[in-house]
C-alpha cells in the first residue's frame, strides 16, 4: 500500500474528532450568512424560500475569500478544492470537464453547469475565468425536478458579482513562473439610487510547462442593476471572452510509467497555430416581491459560441500505430475543428408560503424553455502507420500532411420545455416533507452533412424527488432524498444514430451541522444510471453508449474555526463508482466487463486548507497550507491495465497588507514537484500535471 493512501482516513478522523470536542449549538458561521445575503438580494432560481439547512440536500460552497487565498483564477482550478468532483477530458486543454459523485457526462464535450440559475456549459465556451464570480454552489446529489436535464451526481451554479451603490473595486497584477502575466480588474458604483454598474474582467498571457503552448485570454463581464421600485429589481449581465491556445492532447504514457517523456515534451504540431475560442453570454432577470413575501424570479439568457482551430493528435487505433512496433515513432492524425453553437434560455418562477389544514407550504411553481443548435464539424487526415510521425524521443516538428477532409458535419437543434412543481411542508416543529415533480418534453433534430442523413427524436420524462427532513435543533438536521432524471445526448454513435438520453435515479441521506465554531454536512449517497457514453474502442472520434454504472459513496464537507486566528475547510469524497453489467459494443465487439471502474473517477479524493490569520509589524496578513489527495484511477474506459497513480499535492499560500488599499500575495503550487496526471483520454493522450511553480500578485483597491 502507498504510504499517502490512508491520508483520506486521517483528514476524516481528526476533523471528526475537532467536531466531537466543540461544546455550544450555534447558528451558522458570519460566513453563510453572508452568501444568504445575498441570494436574498438577488434571488436564485430554483431555491424558493426554504433555508438550505432545511434543504433535503448536500450543499458545498466554495467562497471568493477560498478562491482568492490559494490565487485561483479559473474554474476547473476552483473544482479541485471539492472532494466529490474530479477532472475529465479537457479536449485539448480548451474546455472546463468534470464528473461530480463519480458521474462524468459526455467526455467529448465540456461539462454541463448553471450560471446564476442559467444553463452556461453547453456549448465550447472555452476555459471559464473567474473574475466576475463572487462564489461557487455544488448542489450535490438529486436534484433533476427542479433543474431538469442534471446528472444524478449534482450541479454546479456559479453565483457572480453583482452591481452595488457604494464604490468599490480593485486592479491586480499577477505574475508567475513559466512566463505567465494576469491583470485582473473590478469595478462597481451607483450612478444614482436607482441604477448600480459594476465591469469586471481580465487579460492574461500564459506560457506554460508544456514546449510551445501557451494561453492568451481575454475576457470582460460587464453588468447593471435597476431598481425598479421598492420591490422590483432589473439585472442585466454581458460575458465576452477570447481564448487562443495550441490544442494539446498531452503526454504518452507507456508500460504505466509517468516518466516515458519529460513532462514538457509537445507531440502535437506547433505549426498549427492556436485553436480559438470566442464566446458572448446575456442574462436579463427580473426579482419582485408580490405579497405577503411570494416573489417572482422571470429571466431570458442567451449563449453563443465558437472554436475554430487545427490539431495533430496521437493515432489510438493499435493497428495504425508505429509507436507498438518500434518504440519510438508516434503516428498521428492531422484535424480540423469547426464548432459553433447557440443556447437561448427563457425561465419564471413564483415562490411563497400558505398556510393549508394547519400545515405550512412553501411553494415552488416554474417553467422554463430553451433552444439550443450545435454545428460540429470535424475534419481529418488519417495515413496508414508511420505517416505524418513525430520521433518521441528527438522529436523533429514541422512536418506536413494533405490536407484533413470532413469525417462528420454534425447540425443538431434540441428544443425544450419544462415544468416543476415543489412543495415544501412543515409537518411538525421538527419533521418537513419535500415533493416535486418536473415535466420535460424535448425535440433533437440532427442532419449529418456529409453522408446527408437526417435523424430526429422526441421524448418526454416525469422528473420526480421526494425528501425528508428532520430538524433535531437548529445546529443539527437529518435529511434524506431520492429523485430520478435524465440528460439529452448530443451527436451520433458510428452508425450516425441519435442517442437516446441519460437516465438516472438516486438516493441520499446525510446531516447538516453547525457545532460551535464549526459547519458542515456529512452525506451518504447511491446512484444509478443508464446510457453512459463514452469513446468508440476502435474509433475514439466516434462514441458509443457504455450501458450502466453505479457509484456510491460518502461524503464530508466541513468549515472550521479552530480558534479565533486559524480555520480550516475540508472537503473529503469516498466514491465507487463501477459499471453495472456487461456491455457490448456491438460495432467493435469490445467487452467492458460488469463492475469495471469509470474513467478519471477516483475512489478517495480530499481537499484540505489551513488558514492562519497573522500580524506583523502591525499589518494583517495571512499564511495557509492546502493539501490536495487524489486517488489511483483508470486511465481508459477499454484499457483496465492503464491507471493512473494517485498523488498528493501541498502548496502554500501567504497575503499581507502593505496600506489599506495595498496587498500582497504569494502563491506556491506543487511544493515537493511531484509527477502527477490531471487526466487521461488514452495512454496517448494523457495530461499531465503541473510541475513546482509560484505566482506573486499585488492588488490595489479603492
Amino acid at each position: 500500500m502507498s504510504p499517502i493512501t490512508p491520508l483520506p482516513y486521517f483528514l476524516l478522523f481528526a476533523t471528526a474528532a475537532n467536531v466531537a470536542a466543540q461544546a455550544g449549538i450555534e447558528q451558522a458561521s458570519v460566513e453563510q450568512s453572508a452568501i444568504e445575503h445575498i441570494s436574498v438580494r438577488h434571488k436564485q432560481a430554483y431555491r424558493g424560500d426554504v433555508p438550505l439547512r432545511l434543504q433535503p440536500q448536500a450543499m458545498e460552497t466554495l467562497s471568493l475569500e477560498l478562491l482568492t487565498d490559494n490565487g485561483i483564477s479559473s474554474f476547473q482550478q476552483a473544482l479541485d478544492l471539492s472532494g466529490s468532483i474530479a477532472r475529465q477530458n479537457n479536449g485539448g486543454g480548451l474546455w472546463d470537464s468534470f464528473s461530480i459523485r463519480g458521474f462524468p457526462g459526455n467526455e467529448n464535450m465540456p461539462s454541463g453547469y448553471l450560471l446564476n440559475g442559467f444553463n452556461a456549459g453547453r456549448g465550447f465556451s472555452g476555459n471559464r475565468d473567474l473574475s466576475n464570480v463572487e462564489y461557487i454552489e455544488i448542489m450535490k446529489g438529486p436534484g433533476s425536478a427542479l433543474f431538469g436535464r442534471s446528472e444524478p451526481g449534482g450541479t454546479v451554479n456559479i453565483i457572480t458579482k453583482k452591481p452595488q451603490f457604494e464604490q468599490q473595486g480593485y486592479l491586480q497584477l499577477s505574475a508567475g513562473k513559466f512566463d505567465q502575466y494576469r491583470l485582473e480588474g473590478d469595478y462597481t458604483n451607483g450612478v444614482n439610487d436607482k441604477l448600480a454598474i459594476r465591469v469586471n474582467g481580465a487579460v492574461q498571457d500564459y506560457d506554460s510547462f508544456r514546449d510551445y503552448v501557451g494561453n492568451k485570454k481575454t475576457v470582460f463581464t460587464p453588468s447593471v442593476s435597476y431598481l425598479v421600485n421598492d420591490h422590483t429589481t432589473l439585472n442585466y449581465e454581458f460575458e465576452y471572452l477570447k481564448q487562443e491556445q495550441l490544442f494539446d492532447r498531452g503526454l504518452l504514457v507507456l508500460n504505466n510509467n509517468l516518466r516515458t517523456l519529460p513532462r514538457s515534451r509537445y507531440l502535437g504540431e506547433p505549426d498549427d497555430g492556436p485553436t480559438e475560442v470566442d464566446a458572448t453570454g446575456h442574462q436579463l432577470t427580473l426579482d419582485t416581491t408580490l405579497w405577503q413575501g411570494w416573489t417572482l424570479l422571470a429571466g431570458v439568457g442567451y449563449r453563443e459560441s465558437a472554436l475554430q482551430g487545427y490539431s495533430s493528435d496521437a493515432e489510438l487505433a493499435v493497428g495504425r500505430q508505429s509507436l507498438f512496433t518500434d518504440g519510438e515513432t508516434l503516428t498521428r492524425q492531422r484535424r480540423y475543428r469547426d464548432y459553433d453553437s447557440e443556447d437561448l434560455t427563457l425561465r419564471t418562477e413564483l415562490s411563497g408560503n400558505v398556510q393549508l389544514g394547519g400545515i405550512k407550504h412553501h411553494v415552488l411553481l416554474g417553467a422554463d424553455a430553451f433552444d439550443y443548435s450545435l454545428y460540429t464539424r470535424l475534419d481529418r487526415y488519417r495515413g496508414p502507420a508511420g505517416s505524418y510521425s513525430l520521433n518521441i524521443y528527438q522529436p523533429v516538428y514541422g512536418s506536413t500532411a494533405p490536407e484533413p477532409v470532413s469525417l462528420y458535419i454534425n447540425d443538431e437543434t434540441q428544443h425544450g420545455v419544462g415544468l416543476y412543481v415543489q412543495d415544501h411542508l412543515r409537518l411538525t416543529e421538527r419533521w418537513h416533507l419535500s415533493a416535486g415533480v418536473r415535466f420535460d418534453r424535448i425535440t433533437q433534430e440532427l442532419t449529418e452533412l456529409v453522408s446527408d442523413i437526417s435523424s430526429s427524436q422526441q421524448f418526454s420524462r416525469l422528473s420526480p424527488r421526494l425528501g425528508l427532513v428532520y430538524e433535531h435543533h437548529p445546529g443539527l438536521t437529518f435529511y434524506t432524498n431520492y429523485s430520478e432524471g435524465f440528460v439529452p445526448l448530443s451527436g451520433t454513435d458510428f452508425n450516425r444514430n441519435m442517442f437516446e438520453p441519460e437516465e438516472s435515479e438516486s438516493f441520499e441521506v446525510g446531516a447538516k451541522f453547525s457545532f460551535g465554531t464549526t459547519q458542515g454536512t456529512l452525506a451518504l449517497f447511491d446512484a444509478e444510471k443508464s446510457n453512459i457514453l463514452t469513446s468508440d474502442p476502435l474509433n475514439a472520434t466516434f462514441q458509443a453508449t457504455l450501458g450502466r454504472a453505479r457509484s456510491r459513496g460518502i461524503e464530508l464537507d466541513i468549515h472550521s474555526h479552530l480558534n479565533n486566528n486559524l480555520y480550516a475547510d475540508l472537503s473529503y469524497a469516498f466514491m465507487d463508482t463501477r459499471t453495472v453489467g456487461e456491455a457490448l459494443n456491438a460495432d467493435w465487439g469490445s467487452q467492458v466487463p460488469d463492475g469495471s471502474r469509470l474513467v478519471n473517477v477516483p475512489k478517495h479524493n480530499a481537499s484540505l486548507v489551513l488558514t492562519q490569520l497573522l500580524q506583523m509589524a502591525g499589518k494583517e496578513g495571512k499564511a495557509g497550507v492546502r493539501l490536495h489527495y487524489v486517488g489511483s484511477r483508470l486511465g481508459d474506459s477499454v484499457n483496465p491495465d492503464y491507471q493512473l497513480p494517485s498523488f498528493t499535492l501541498v502548496g502554500l499560500f501567504t497575503s499581507m497588507e502593505l496600506t489599506p488599499q495595498l496587498s500582497a500575495q504569494l502563491n506556491i503550487n506543487n511544493l515537493f514537484d511531484r509527477h502527477y496526471v490531471h487526466n487521461s483520454y488514452n495512454e496517448l493522450w494523457t495530461v499531465p500535471g503541473e510541475p513546482l511553480n509560484y505566482q506573486a500578485s499585488i492588488r490595489y483597491r479603492f
